[in-house]
C-alpha cells in the first residue's frame, strides 16, 4: 500500500548518563575515546588506554552524585518521554513523525538510533539536538558521530540552536514563575541562570557557546519580564585548566557575603532534569547554601515533557522542515577537537 504523507524521522541528540552505578565507568570510557574529546599526537594508539585510566579514577569521584539521585541517570527516560511527546505533537499538525533517541556515551547509541531510523523507512530526517547553545563539547560531537555512521541519501535537515525561539524560551520563562511563586515575595530573590562550564581553550578557539548562553539569559529575563536582580555563573568544572567562570558555588559565597538570603537557581544550558540539576544545584548547591545562611533555596524544574517545551520543539522541527534541503548529510559547522583529556566538557556528568 503507497503512503500518501512523508515519514519524518526525528533524531533527539543527547550526550546520555549510565543508567546504574555499574554503568558510570563505561560510560566515563566511552566519553573519554570520543575523538572530539580526547586529541593529541599519536591519540590513535594513546586514546584508550588514557580513556580506561581516567574513567577508572573519575567513576569514583562521580559515584555519590548518582547514588543521590537513585543510583542512575534520569536522562535516557526524560529524552524518551520528550520524543513520545513531539511525536504527540507533531502528529497533531498532521506530521507522520517518528522519533528517535540517540545518546552519544551510552544507550541507545547513535548507531542504534540510526538502525531503528532506517527501518522505519523515514522519507526525510531532522536532526534535533537538544542542545538550546552550540558548542563542539556537545552538538559538535553529536553531529560529527552521527556523520561517522549516517550512510543515506535521504534529506536530512539540522537544528544547530534552537535557543532564540520564542516559545522556548516560553518555556522556560513558565518554570521560573513556577519556582519564583515559592517565595512569600517573588520579587526579592537573586535570580541565578547556571550553565554547563567549558575550557576557555575551546572558547578561545571560536567556540560561541559562551556568546549564546549570555544571549539566552538576556532573552529569557526580557520575556519573563522580572525586577529581580540576576547573575549567570557555570558549573561542572574537571581538572586543573581554566574554565568558564564563576562557579555555582564562588556564587554563591558572593551572594552571601552581599547578605542575599533568597536564591532562585535557573539551569539554563539543560532541557530536561539529570545528575548536575538534581545532584549538583538540588542537593549540594542547597546544602551549601544552607550552610551560608540562605533562608530560602529554589530551582526551577527542568523543561522536560512540559507541554510549552514540547510545543516549542514542534515548531523547531516546523521550522528546519521549511528550510532547504541539503544535497548532503549536515557536517557540524563550528566543530572543533579538544587537545587535552580534561577538556571533556561533560566529564562524568550527564
Amino acid at each position: 500500500m503507497t503512503r500518501t504523507t512523508r515519514r519524518v524521522g526525528i533524531v533527539l541528540f543527547q550526550l546520555g548518563g549510565p543508567d546504574t552505578l555499574e554503568a558510570i565507568q563505561p560510560f566515563l570510557y566511552n566519553l573519554f575515546c570520543d575523538p572530539d574529546i580526547i586529541d593529541f599526537p599519536f591519540a590513535r594508539i594513546g586514546r584508550k588506554p588514557l580513556a580506561k585510566l581516567i574513567s577508572t579514577t573519575r567513576a569514583r569521584k562521580v559515584q555519590h552524585h548518582y547514588s543521590t539521585i537513585g543510583g542512575g541517570s534520569p536522562i535516557r527516560p526524560n529524552t524518551e518521554r520528550q520524543a513520545r511527546a513531539l511525536e504527540t505533537e507533531l502528529g497533531s499538525q498532521g506530521i507522520d513523525a517518528h522519533c528517535f533517541v540517540a545518546m552519544r556515551y551510552w544507550h541507545p547509541f547513535t548507531r542504534e538510533a540510526i538502525a531503528q531510523l532506517q527501518a522505519a523507512e523515514c522519507d526525510e530526517v531532522v536532526l534535533l539536538p537538544m542542545y538550546p547553545q552550540y558548542s563542539s563539547t556537545t552538538t559538535g560531537s553529536s553531529l560529527n558521530e552521527w556523520n561517522r555512521h549516517f550512510h543515506n541519501e535521504v534529506p536530512v535537515h539540522c537544528v544547530e540552536t534552537f535557543y532564540r525561539n520564542t516559545m522556548y524560551q516560553d518555556s522556560i520563562a513558565e518554570k521560573v514563575n513556577q519556582a519564583l511563586s515559592r517565595f512569600r515575595r517573588p520579587e526579592r530573590p537573586e535570580i541565578v541562570f547556571s550553565a554547563h562550564s567549558i575550557p576557555m581553550s575551546v572558547i578561545e578557539k571560536g567556540d560561541p557557546y559562551q556568546r549564546q548562553i549570555e544571549e539566552t539569559v538576556a532573552l529569557v529575563m526580557e520575556r519573563g519580564g522580572w525586577s529581580n536582580s540576576h547573575r549567570l555563573c557555570y558549573q561542572s568544572k574537571v581538572g586543573a585548566s581554566r574554565w568558564l567562570q564563576p562557579s555555582l558555588t564562588s556564587t554563591l559565597r558572593q551572594l552571601a557575603g552581599e547578605k542575599v538570603r533568597e536564591v532562585c537557581i535557573v539551569p539554563i544550558a539543560f532541557v530536561s532534569d539529570h545528575v548536575e540539576t538534581l545532584g549538583e544545584i538540588d542537593h549540594e548547591a542547597r546544602y551549601l547554601a544552607g550552610q551560608l545562611g540562605f533562608t530560602q533555596f529554589e530551582m526551577s524544574a527542568g523543561l522536560n515533557d512540559s507541554p510549552r517545551f514540547i510545543q516549542a520543539l514542534g515548531q523547531i522541527v516546523q521550522d528546519a522542515l521549511a528550510q532547504a534541503v541539503p544535497l548532503s548529510v549536515p557536517m557540524c559547522a563550528h566543530g572543533r577537537k579538544l587537545a587535552e583529556p580534561q577538556y571533556a566538557a561533560a566529564a562524568g556528568l550527564d
